[in-house]
């Protein structure tokens, strides 16, 4: 028993030592998460229908703003790399981590109360298209959001925070598996007796769980809590460079809020159309963009530090080609296999064909930028890496505009349903990704462009062809094969048109010596190196 405990506790607290195997672990997990987090969606729309869906996904867009200001905004760009500035003198590092997590919660403290007394009146003008009940309902869960929810959150990703500067992902990871396991649970039981509430009760707790599951990372650091609040080196450095950043994020904010509120002049269910195809297009995004965008920031942050320019260039260049090889396939497949991605998974009992057909049109504009969309998050940390979070900030208002102005033209002048939005999106994240790649190979003069672009026209070339003869497969299969009235033939359906799909885009891959195709023998090694502990754990166990 000694011994197993030792290898869990050796596997769990284990330090990755490369941006890939922290990327391939943290993939992993998210990919749990993410199929965790559609279960979860699935079970809603199995108890909800899409009017009472829109009051429960609204009720989430003022905790998150809050919550995306003060841990996105802070976290992912200053947090990390001072935590490694100071990691070497346990004295300090203690010092400046504690005043920065002290000023965070004093901040939260204030945010959460004058909110909440103001909520009756904010939630109005972010809804106008509701009536007076379905506003009054969004109030009460999102107020309930803001007080239950949203202290354990932020807590859970400062502990988010220290593991990853520590490069121990395992444990952070999970987290989000178990808060989403937890709401499903708590929907699935309490809804005889609490109906809408359910969820919103399985939200706290769950979140109240993703906090406690991390508290391992906090006594496995060097970082020792203090209560209190100076003015340190490091909590003038982090406010330094957390303004900036903080402004991205709240007009990124306010820009998924214009969205939220132009969906209420669309009719019932828009939002709820909105949001899910959102998140679809997120889920290849996180388990590939946002993954390799938190594995490279420590090791970004301590070669930049080191001055070894060269490497540093050249992790960029060969993330933002292995980034376009991983997405551009995807995207390729949710565009012509949208409508039974949908219906896999969000067709529950009271997910009518309407909701499926807007929401798979809606999800197909998102997927034009998702490639983009996953090199963003590796932009953005190649900043944050060197102590600039300045221009993030600056190309995010130029691309938010974009989005915003064609989401206004959308709507109100040429008068088109939900998928606009999404297509005004994908226009305003090409541009932000292009001109963040534009500016910092103009600051680090050259990032290969010539191999670049033309390994990135290969990629898009090839999984044309692909998807092309995935599509016409999938017309064939479906009705002559399998019978899609079925959730389970709907999964065989799609696991057969992505592996007719995905197989030819490899073939012509090596077809046309793309080198990131042998990206996939690195994946493979370190899959079997990470079955390899799972097996010493069950033989010492055994």
């Amino acid at each position: 028993m000694e011994r197993l405990l030792k290898k869990t506790q050796d596997f769990v607290f284990a330090k990755q030592k490369s941006i890939f195997s922290s990327a391939i672990l943290l993939s992993f997990m998210i990919v749990l998460t993410s199929l965790s987090g559609f279960l979860r969606y699935r079970i809603l729309a199995g108890y909800f229908n899409k009017e009472e869906l829109d009051i429960f996904f609204a009720s989430f867009r003022i905790p998150d703003i809050i919550f995306e200001i003060l841990i996105t905004g802070a976290l992912t760009s200053t947090f990390i790399p001072i935590y490694l500035k100071y990691k070497n003198n346990k004295k300090e590092l203690s010092e400046n981590i504690s005043s920065i997590i002290n000023l965070i919660f004093i901040l939260l403290t204030v945010f959460v109360v004058i909110v909440s007394l103001f909520l009756d009146k904010i939630i109005p003008v972010l809804t106008p298209g509701y009536d007076l009940i379905k506003i009054e309902k969004i109030v009460n869960l999102s107020r309930l959001l803001l007080l239950g929810q949203l202290p354990f959150f932020v807590l859970g990703n400062f502990l988010t925070g220290i593991g990853q500067a520590n490069k121990i992902f395992f444990l952070s990871a999970l987290a989000p598996i178990i808060y989403n396991v937890v709401i499903i649970l708590t929907t699935i039981f309490l809804y005889p007796t609490l109906f809408l509430f359910a969820p919103i009760w399985g939200v706290i707790i769950g979140a109240f769980f993703l906090f406690v599951i991390q508290i391992p990372l906090f006594f496995n650091s060097d970082f020792k809590y203090q209560f209190m609040l100076k003015k340190t080196k490091g909590l003038i450095e982090f406010i330094r460079m957390v303004i900036p950043r903080a402004f991205t994020v709240i007009v990124a904010q306010i820009d998924a809020t214009i969205d939220l509120t132009l969906t209420t002049f669309l009719g019932s269910g828009a939002y709820t159309f909105f949001y899910l195809a959102q998140h679809l297009q997120l889920l290849p995004v996180s388990v590939i963009g946002i993954a390799f965008g938190q594995a490279s920031l420590p090791y970004l942050t301590e070669m930049f530090q080191e001055k070894k320019l060269e490497e540093f260039k050249k992790i960029i260049s060969d993330s933002l080609l292995n980034l376009f090889y991983l997405t551009i396939p995807i995207a390729f497949f949710f565009i012509f296999a949208r409508t039974p991605l949908v219906r896999l998974f969000f067709g529950g009992q009271k997910f009518d064909w309407e909701a499926t057909v807007s929401t798979a049109v809606t999800l197909s504009y998102f997927s034009l930028s998702l490639p983009f969309h996953g090199c963003y998050y590796f932009l953005t940390r190649c900043f944050y890496s060197m102590h600039d979070s300045r221009t993030p900030f600056y190309v995010s208002i130029f691309s938010i505009f974009i989005n915003t102005s064609l989401s206004l033209l959308s709507i109100f002048v040429f008068r088109l349903p939900v998928w606009s939005l999404a297509l005004s999106f994908s226009i305003s994240m090409i541009f932000n990704s292009s001109l963040l790649f534009i500016i910092i190979s103009s600051r680090l003069k050259g990032l290969g462009l010539k191999t670049i672009f033309v390994e990135i026209g290969k990629m898009f070339f090839s999984a044309f062809l692909a998807s092309f003869v995935g599509y016409f497969s999938m017309k064939f299969l479906d009705g002559l094969i399998f019978d899609t009235s079925r959730t389970i033939n709907v999964f065989l359906l799609l696991a057969s048109i992505a592996t007719i799909h995905f197989a030819l885009y490899l073939f012509l891959s090596w077809l046309f010596n793309i080198r990131e195709i042998y990206l996939l023998t690195s994946l493979i090694l370190k899959l079997k190196e990470y079955q390899k502990k799972f097996t010493e754990i069950y033989i010492q166990y055994e």
